[in-house]
């Protein structure tokens, strides 16, 4: 199967993933193309392929003869989508030969514009898939899962030689759930790529340290006309937590290895208040000091205003795979090289998010990103490139090989 037509299959299943859910996977519809990914891993006759009961898919080709003793490789995708825009009924727009100019979205009447997405100027002449403004794509990750199976198929369909070469499809990665439940003592790969990045000459290995941090305000409630040194409004306590981080280390403000503090939800009466942030910083050292920071503000706060005024919790989320991958440099070695072999340039950018493959990477799992060859993720401005999903098919081929000649 073409890829294009497997990425349209798989677009049109609904597997938007669900904030504080407390469970994996997050919605329940994500099994519907998890049931289709089951099936056809069987079907390319695959070993050791099953779908587990928190919706994890794995598989197994197993080493061609006399290749039983290479290191076994891994390639891993996720079938959810981000929650931050909708997923639902998918309409894709097929656009060949790009001309290299604004895009009409013809269900929003809105356009995807070489202004805000630059990179369209070196996708003239390619055929493009983008939505019709109303969903997201869903490229974000179904390009990076229809570009596995297409590489196995094809893989097996040449007859190269090769390792052991395991498949892992994930859900809730959107969630930053992805990893929480990846089965490693089955899943047997010396070292793996995660398929979720844009340009499909990218090979990424550096993420943010995150964490999520929420500060709980109670206030003290009374008549305002009796108010004088008595009232705490929680509301106003809440807005002056805010107006103590710095106000150009947000993310509008930021771009490469620059951390933030992002609020991404307040809430509030005079009597309770509450704050939610996600922290992000590459380097280490800034992202221990942005914590400190906040709880410096607890401190603050709660001498000004009373004790048990704000508490403030913390939930790490996950760090920097750098970490990791240095003591593995190999595996952004075989990267290169494959990339170099298809004519491309290798890119190493500082990812400003996190990938399943920085918790696998602590997990004890190296795993360094890939591009699949999609853009604008996230909303209604998503759009893929066909030849970007063949290149991207190329380069696991490649990597492959490479890692069969080791």
């Amino acid at each position: 199967m073409r890829v294009e037509d497997r990425f349209l299959k798989y677009v049109s299943y609904w597997t938007t993933s669900g904030d504080d859910a407390g469970v994996i996977p997050s919605t329940s519809r994500q099994f519907e193309l998890a049931k289709v990914l089951e099936q056809e891993l069987k079907d390319l006759g695959l070993d050791k392929v099953i779908l587990t009961d928190h919706c994890y898919v794995y598989g197994l080709l197993p080493a061609t003869s006399g290749m039983e003793g290479k290191k076994a490789v891994g390639f891993i995708s996720h079938m959810d989508t981000a929650p931050d825009f909708s997923g639902k009924d998918i309409k894709p727009q097929i656009i060949s030969d790009y001309d290299g100019k604004d895009i009409l979205l013809k269900g929003s009447n809105t356009y995807l514009t070489v202004k805000d997405f630059p990179n369209l100027t070196s996708l003239k002449g390619r055929t493009l898939i983008t939505t019709d403004g109303t969903t997201l794509l869903g490229a974000d990750d179904k390009a990076g899962v229809s570009e596995i199976v297409t590489a196995i198929e094809q893989i097996i369909e040449s007859g190269m030689p090769h390792g052991d070469i395991w498949v892992g499809f994930t859900p809730d990665e959107e969630v930053g759930a992805g990893a929480d439940l990846f089965d490693l003592d089955y899943f047997k790969a010396d070292f793996a790529y995660t398929l979720d990045g844009d340009y499909e000459g990218e090979v990424a290995y550096e993420n943010f340290n995150a964490a999520s941090a929420v500060f709980s305000v109670k206030g003290v409630n009374v008549h305002p006309g009796e108010a004088k040194d008595i009232m705490v409004n929680a509301a106003l306590v809440a807005c002056e937590i805010q107006s103590m981080l710095p106000p150009m280390e947000t993310p509008s403000h930021t771009e490469d290895r620059e951390g933030f503090y992002h609020l991404t939800d307040m809430s509030g009466d005079v009597a309770s208040a509450t704050l939610s942030y996600i922290i992000r910083d590459h380097d280490k050292a800034k992202f221990e000091s942005r914590l400190a920071t906040l709880k410096t503000i607890e401190e603050k706060i709660n001498q000004k205003y009373g004790e048990g005024t704000v508490t403030l919790s913390i939930h790490n989320s996950y760090s920097n795979m750098l970490e990791i991958i240095e003591k593995n440099q190999y595996v952004v070695d075989i990267a290169r090289k494959a990339i170099q072999e298809v004519g491309l340039t290798p890119l190493s950018r500082p990812v400003r998010g996190g990938t399943d493959g920085a918790r696998l990477s602590f997990m004890g799992l190296p795993c360094p990103n890939l591009g699949t060859g999609g853009y604008g993720f996230h909303g209604p401005y998503e759009h893929v490139s066909v030849e970007g999903m063949c290149t991207a098919i190329e380069i696991v081929k490649n990597i492959v090989k490479i890692t069969a000649e080791m």
